[in-house]
């Protein structure tokens, strides 16, 4: 009998479907990033001097409640994490692989402020690299 909730073929690969999904999830978050960018830039825009906040800060986050969001939804459809051993040697859900890539960005971030300066696109471009590489590799 085939079990379909984790998703994984005979040799223990991810399946294409759930690849596409991520993919999908991706493309989504760009699409709303972009969103935002375009949104901030408008006279509409909502004044955020109160916190010091730039725009790419300000998109930063936006990208982490929409991929909360999007993880409670992904959960719904398939419950249980898809727990399997990467790289690290222990095995990890799809939420700890969340939590591994939120907690990454943020230090690059940071890093990249000390380094480099303010212009954080560029850190979060490393940024959704950084995601991509420990959701395919941990």
């Amino acid at each position: 009998m085939i079990n379909l909730q984790t998703r994984r073929n005979q040799t223990g690969a991810v399946s294409a479907g759930s690849l596409r999904f991520l993919v999908g999830i991706v493309v989504f978050i760009a699409a709303l990033a972009g969103i935002a960018y375009f949104w901030l830039q408008s006279e509409n825009a909502p004044n955020l001097a109160w916190m010091a906040w730039t725009k790419p800060t300000a998109i930063f986050f936006s990208i982490i409640v929409c991929l909360l969001l999007c993880m409670c939804i992904w959960e719904a459809f398939s419950p249980g994490g898809g727990p399997r051993t990467g790289i690290l040697q222990f095995e990890t859900t799809r939420g700890d692989r969340l939590f591994l890539s939120l907690l990454g960005s943020g230090f690059i971030h940071l890093a990249w402020l000390a380094f480099v300066g303010p212009d954080l696109w560029k850190a979060l471009g490393v940024s959704i690299a950084y995601a991509l590489l420990v959701f395919a590799l941990v």
